[in-house]
C-alpha cells in the first residue's frame, strides 16, 4: 500500500493548548520584531535618555491641567474668589510655556535620532548590498532592491522618528493618567475600564490583519518599482518593438494592485479607529451618567472632580487609541525593518578568508585546475566541465570558441566573481579562496564587453579604480587609450559628464574611457572582455598598440569574437562546450582544421 505523504499541522488543525504553544512563538517573534525597531536608536542612548526627559516634563504639565480645571471649578467660581481664578490663570501660563519648550526639545531629539537611525540604517543596508557576489543579484530585481532602501527604510523613519515620540508620549499620559483617575474615583475608574478586554481583543485580531495586508502592500510596491526601473533601463528596446502601451498597462495595473491593497488596508484602519472609538465614547458616556447622579445627590465627587474625571478619562482613552494606532505602525515598520536586515544580515557567499594566505611575490601566474562550474540558478547546466590551464606571468592568452561556450565565465573565476563547484583557480600559485578578496581584485583590472560607466565626470570615471589620482595620470591614461583627443574636443574636456551608464559617449567612447581606467589601475593581470568591439577601424588599430605596450610584462586574458584581434597572442585557448577543445598559436591551431578553423572561416565567409 502506498505511503500517504504527511501534512503538516496547521494552527486550526491542533486542540486549544497545542494552538496557544504555536501561538506563544509567534508573538514573541513580532515581539522581538518590534526590539529591532527600538534597537536602532540604541546607540544614542545618551540623546533618547535627554529626549525622554523633556518628554516625562512635557507629559507630566499636560497631567496637571485637569487638575487645575477641578480646583477652579470647585474653589475659583467661589464668591470672592476672583484671586485664586487669577493665580491658576496665571500659573497655567507658565505650564503652557514649559510644555511648549519640553515639547520642542522632545520633538527635535526624537526626530534627530530617528534621521540618525535611518541614516545608519541605509549605510549598512548599501554596505552589505556593494559587498554581496554577482550571483545574488542575479537571482533579484534591482528595482525591488531600491524599494527597499528608499521605501522600507521611509516607512521606519516615520515610525522611529515621530510615532515612537508619541508611542512614548501617550504611554506615560495613559499610565499617569490612570492613576489620577483611581484616586480620584477607584469605582468610576474600574467601570471605565470594563471596555479595555474588548478592546484588547480589538486589537490583537486588527493589529494581525494590518500587519499581514502592510507586508504585501510593501511587497507589491517593490515589485512595482522593479518593473518600472527594469523598463527605464531598457527604454530603447521597449520604443524599438513598440511596447510603450503595453509596458504602461503593466504598471497602471501594478499600481492599481497597490491602490487596491492600500484601500483594503485604509478600511481595516479605519475600521478599528471606530471600533476603539465608540468604545472610548460609550465609556464617556456611561461615566457622565453615574458621576453625574454622584454629583447631583452630592454623594462622593464635586462638581469639579467630575470634570477632571472626565477630562483624565479622555486623555486616557485618547491615548489607548493613538497608542493601539501606534503600535500596528510598529507593526509595519516591523516589517520593513525585517526586510531590510534580511539584506543586511545575509551572509556574502564570497568573501575574505578569516586568515588570508600572504598575498604571493609573483601573481601574474594564473592556474585552472581540474575547474568545473555551474550557476547557482541553472545548478543543473555546467558551464565549465574540468578546465586545466596554465597562464605564465607575462603570457597573453586569447580565449575563443562559440557564444556559451564558458570564456567570460572562466574569466570571472580569476578575480572571485564566482567561486568554483570543484577544483581551484591559483594566482602566484595560492588559490584564490584563501587570498585577501580586496588584495586579489587589486591587482587584476577588467574592460568588459559592455562598459559601465557612472553618471560623473569622464575624469572621474577613468580614475574610478584609483580615486586620488592626479589630472596628469588621467590624462596620460586617456592617451595610451586613444581617448585624449575625443575629450578635448568637448567643452568641458575631462569634466564632461557621462550621463547615466555613460549615455552621453558613443559606444567607442565608452569603451575608450573603460580601457584608460584599466591602464590606470596599472594591474598585473588584464582581463580584456571583447575589449575593442565597439571600435572602428582606425581607433581599433590605435587601440591594439596601445593594449601591445601595456600587455608587456602583464598576465593578459583575452576574450574576442573578432579572431583577426587574436592572433599575434602568446596563446590561443579555444573553448567548446565548457571544455578546452584545443590550445596553440594561430597558424598551429588552423593547420589541425579544428574548431578554431571553422569559426575562422566562418567569420570570413560573414
Amino acid at each position: 500500500m502506498a505511503a500517504v505523504p504527511s501534512v503538516p499541522p496547521t494552527t486550526a488543525d491542533a486542540p486549544p493548548a497545542a494552538r496557544d504553544a504555536m501561538a506563544k512563538p509567534r508573538r514573541m517573534h513580532r515581539v522581538r520584531r518590534v526590539g529591532r525597531v527600538l534597537r536602532l536608536v540604541a546607540p544614542y542612548r545618551a540623546r533618547f535618555a535627554l529626549a525622554t526627559v523633556f518628554l516625562l516634563l512635557g507629559s507630566g504639565i499636560g497631567l496637571v491641567y485637569p487638575k487645575a480645571v477641578e480646583y477652579a471649578i470647585d474653589e475659583g467660581l467661589k464668591e470672592g474668589a476672583t484671586g485664586v481664578l487669577d493665580q491658576i490663570a496665571l500659573g497655567l501660563v507658565v505650564l503652557c510655556l514649559l510644555q511648549a519648550g519640553a515639547t520642542w526639545l522632545r520633538h527635535y531629539l526624537m526626530t534627530w535620532l530617528g534621521e540618525r537611525a535611518v541614516t545608519d540604517l541605509r549605510r549598512r543596508v548599501v554596505d552589505r548590498l556593494v559587498t554581496l557576489p554577482p550571483a545574488w543579484f542575479h537571482e533579484r530585481r534591482t528595482g525591488e532592491l531600491v524599494g527597499r532602501v528608499a521605501g522600507d527604510v521611509s516607512i521606519v523613519e516615520g515610525v522611529v522618528g515621530s510615532e515612537l515620540s508619541m508611542a512614548l508620549r501617550n504611554l506615560v499620559q495613559l499610565v499617569g493618567g490612570l492613576v489620577l483617575l483611581f484616586t480620584t474615583d477607584a469605582g468610576l475608574t474600574a467601570t471605565m475600564l470594563l471596555v479595555v478586554p474588548p478592546l484588547s481583543v480589538a486589537v490583537v485580531l486588527f493589529g494581525r490583519k494590518i500587519r499581514q495586508m502592510s507586508r504585501a502592500m510593501q511587497d507589491e510596491v517593490a515589485e512595482t518599482n522593479g518593473r518600472v526601473q527594469e523598463v527605464l533601463g531598457a527604454i530603447g528596446t521597449v520604443q524599438a518593438f513598440r511596447q510603450e502601451g503595453r509596458e504602461a498597462e503593466v504598471y497602471r495595473a501594478g499600481v492599481e494592485r497597490v491602490f487596491g491593497k492600500a484601500v483594503s488596508l485604509a478600511r481595516w484602519r479605519a475600521s478599528f479607529m471606530a471600533v476603539a472609538s465608540t468604545s472610548g465614547f460609550l465609556a464617556l458616556g456611561v461615566i457622565l451618567w453615574l458621576g453625574g447622579r454622584q454629583v447631583a445627590r452630592g454623594e462622593g465627587l464635586t462638581g469639579g472632580e467630575l470634570t477632571a474625571f472626565l477630562l483624565y478619562t479622555t486623555l486616557v482613552a485618547v491615548a489607548l487609541a493613538s497608542l493601539t494606532g501606534l503600535w500596528s505602525g510598529l507593526q509595519r515598520a516591523a516589517g520593513a525593518t525585517q526586510r531590510l536586515f534580511e539584506i543586511i544580515e545575509t551572509v556574502p557567499a564570497i568573501a575574505s578568508p578569516e586568515a588570508p594566505a600572504p598575498f604571493p611575490a609573483e601573481p601574474r601566474r594564473i592556474a585552472f585546475e581540474g575547474v568545473r562550474f555551474t550557476y547557482p540558478s541553472r545548478p543543473d547546466e555546467e558551464v565549465l566541465r574540468g578546465i586545466d590551464l596554465e597562464v605564465a606571468p607575462g603570457e597573453t592568452v586569447a580565449l575563443v570558441g562559440p557564444s556559451g561556450a564558458g570564456k567570460t565565465t572562466l574569466t570571472a573565476l580569476v578575480p572571485r566573481f564566482y567561486d568554483v563547484l570543484a577544483g581551484r583557480v591559483r594566482v602566484g600559485g595560492v588559490d584564490v579562496r584563501e587570498l585577501d578578496l580586496e588584495a586579489l581584485r587589486a591587482r587584476i583590472a577588467l574592460v568588459p564587453q559592455d562598459p559601465v560607466l557612472f553618471s560623473g565626470t569622464i575624469a572621474e570615471n577613468i580614475a574610478y579604480g584609483v580615486p586620488d589620482a592626479d589630472r596628469e595620470a588621467i590624462v596620460a591614461a586617456a592617451k595610451k587609450a586613444n581617448a585624449h583627443d575625443f575629450v578635448e574636443a568637448f567643452p568641458r574636456g575631462y569634466e564632461t559628464p557621462c550621463g547615466e551608464r555613460g549615455v552621453q559617449l558613443s559606444g567607442g567612447q565608452r569603451q575608450r574611457v573603460a580601457i584608460a581606467r584599466a591602464i590606470l589601475a596599472d594591474p598585473d593581470i588584464l582581463i580584456l572582455d571583447e575589449a575593442t568591439s565597439s571600435l572602428d577601424a582606425e581607433s581599433e588599430a590605435l587601440i591594439q598598440e596601445a593594449l601591445s605596450a601595456l600587455m608587456e610584462g602583464r598576465t593578459t586574458l583575452v576574450i574576442a569574437h573578432r579572431l583577426s584581434t587574436v592572433r599575434d597572442v602568446d596563446r590561443i585557448v579555444v573553448l567548446e562546450g565548457g571544455a578546452i577543445a584545443e590550445a596553440g598559436d594561430h597558424e598551429a591551431l588552423m593547420a589541425e582544421g579544428g574548431v578554431y578553423r571553422r569559426l575562422v572561416e566562418k567569420q570570413l565567409q560573414g
